[in-house]
């Protein structure tokens, strides 16, 4: 049941953006009756909340294996930018993330937790770039990341972004010297 109710939050917040979610919207998407959201979760915010960093790990987890195959930052970058050239910025998981981000600027659990998520990754990233030699690994790493998100952001507002001129530019950024 708990599942499902994550399940339904995930998909219902992009289709109608964060503060559209009610619990009887919730419910009835679930197919269970609204008493069973406040059963399972504190509240509906903190449902959303989990819904959506749950979400993010995931993609976050789907980075990882690009990033243990990766021998050079070359491959980094075809990974990274690889793996995000199935959204194009209006897709469900898209603007899931654009619906999350926008809820975190009102709220301090859900900015911790995805700022906790992005730390991790950037961690784990930084780990990468340090043994490959590359400049300012922690630096390189947040650019990476936000770059990434940008991208995204970028593609549902209409960009016309070249996706190989990008990572040209990107892999620029991570030759050392």
């Amino acid at each position: 049941m708990r599942q499902r109710l994550l399940a339904a939050a995930a998909e219902l917040i992009p289709e109608r953006g964060w503060t559209a979610v009610s619990t009887r919207v919730l419910a009835e998407r679930a197919g269970v009756t609204p008493s069973v959201v406040h059963y399972h979760f504190p509240s509906l915010p903190a449902l959303l909340r989990e819904a959506a960093t749950g979400a993010m790990r995931q993609v976050l987890a789907g980075a990882v294996p690009a990033l243990e195959a990766a021998e050079t930052p070359d491959e980094l970058v075809d990974g990274l930018f690889g793996a995000v050239a199935a959204y194009d910025g209006a897709d469900p998981l898209s603007l899931l993330f654009v619906e999350t981000y926008l809820a975190a600027t009102r709220d301090p659990e859900l900015r911790a937790q995805i700022a906790a998520l992005l730390a991790e990754f950037r961690a784990r990233l930084g780990d990468w770039l340090v043994v490959r030699g590359v400049p300012e690994p922690a630096a390189t790493a947040e650019v990476l990341a936000a770059t990434v998100d940008g991208l995204l952001l970028h593609r549902g507002l209409a960009s016309n972004a070249d996706p190989a001129a990008v990572v040209a530019v990107v892999r620029r950024l991570l030759v050392p010297g």
